[in-house]
């Protein structure tokens, strides 16, 4: 890249040999279901994942929200967590568009809902209540720093979802951090899961997509939500290819993304200004801010960096949000750290 672009792991590039990839791609109508690379990353992802079926899907915005309308009718409730992606960052699709209402549930510090909450949500059967169909969690839980849920506490949801008639639905956009992180099988992980939703396009590099994940019957209802959205693709074989390689060989270096955060957090833990928890930085998500002595606001310093070439995000007047991935070596953390030193002295 010719940044050190920390602000999200969205930023990434595709690697040289994706775009080789692209380049050479067998390609078809994937409307039809006729592009062969396509129809490859679908099968290898449902395989990858422990599901019947896949789908590609042009964003994870798009992914969780064909899961939704698939899985939900108008005038039916989702449990979601309130500082989810699907509810606070995706422009209000489910209601808007599903006619879906979130039933909110707060967001712990280790990213799960509370159990009891879950259950006390769910609503009886009464002609004044909508109907609850689903209940959706997010994993790695980016809002409170990318804190991967693990396998026993989506095992005792799905149970919960599955005791009451409903669904589990799990945006893992990134769903191979978790599993990294955790050392699990990625199917393991998401064994309880109804529908899980997982980004090629952020740690994994590749430059568009996502891929959904569920039954045979759940995918073919998913694909007709995608036609409607807009979401009906050509020869997306070219952007199917970089996918293929995010899917089989990208997951499987995201160690070094944890690493990397790591090593962030630990130089920014020895710099008097700085305030970061340590335990919290449990993937490739840094969370740090200003201490109060500190006499820039994160605007201003993010601003400044601009001048080393460092770019990273301000999550308001005192706090950051850095994200390590592909693009980001050790030799760039350690100049983030000497550009901070210098406009913080």
């Amino acid at each position: 890249m010719d940044r050190i672009d920390l602000r999200s792991d969205t930023v990434t590039w595709p690697t040289v040999e994706m775009r080789k990839a692209m380049a050479e791609a067998a390609v078809g109508d994937d409307v039809y279901g006729e592009d062969p690379t396509v129809n490859q990353l679908e099968a290898d992802a449902a395989r990858r994942l422990g599901k019947e079926a896949a789908l590609f899907v042009s964003s994870g915005t798009m992914g969780n929200l064909a899961a939704i309308l698939a899985h939900c009718g108008r005038g039916d409730e989702a449990i979601i967590g309130d500082k989810s992606h699907t509810f606070e960052h995706e422009v209000g699709g489910m209601a808007a568009l599903g006619g879906v209402q979130p039933s909110l549930i707060p967001v712990q510090a280790d990213g799960t809902l509370p159990l009891e909450a879950i259950r006390h949500a769910i609503r009886s059967e009464d002609v004044h209540y909508p109907t609850t169909r689903l209940i959706a969690l997010e994993n790695t839980q980016g809002s409170v720093g990318g804190i991967p849920i693990p396998k026993p506490y989506i095992d005792v949801v799905g149970a919960l979802a599955h005791e009451n008639g409903l669904l589990l639905h799990i945006d893992g956009a990134r769903l191979f951090n978790a599993a990294t992180a955790l050392d699990c099988d990625v199917a393991e992980l998401v064994a309880a899961a109804d529908s899980v939703t997982f980004c090629l396009s952020k740690g994994l590099c590749a430059p568009v997509g996502s891929v959904l994940v569920g039954s045979h019957e759940f995918i073919h209802r998913a694909r007709r939500v995608r036609k409607m959205l807009g979401g009906g693709t050509r020869q997306a074989g070219m952007l199917a290819a970089a996918g293929l390689i995010a899917l089989h060989e990208m997951t499987g270096r995201l160690g070094d993304d944890h690493a990397n955060a790591r090593l962030l957090a630990e130089g920014l833990s020895e710099l008097p200004q700085i305030d970061i928890d340590l335990d919290r930085v449990q993937t490739n998500m840094v969370f740090f801010s200003l201490r109060d002595d500190a006499e820039i606001s994160a605007p201003e310093l993010a601003e400044r960096l601009k001048a080393h070439n460092i770019w990273i995000m301000a999550m308001d007047e005192r706090q950051f949000r850095a994200v390590t991935h592909y693009w980001i070596r050790p030799e760039h953390v350690i100049e983030v750290l000497v550009a901070l030193q210098e406009e913080l002295s």
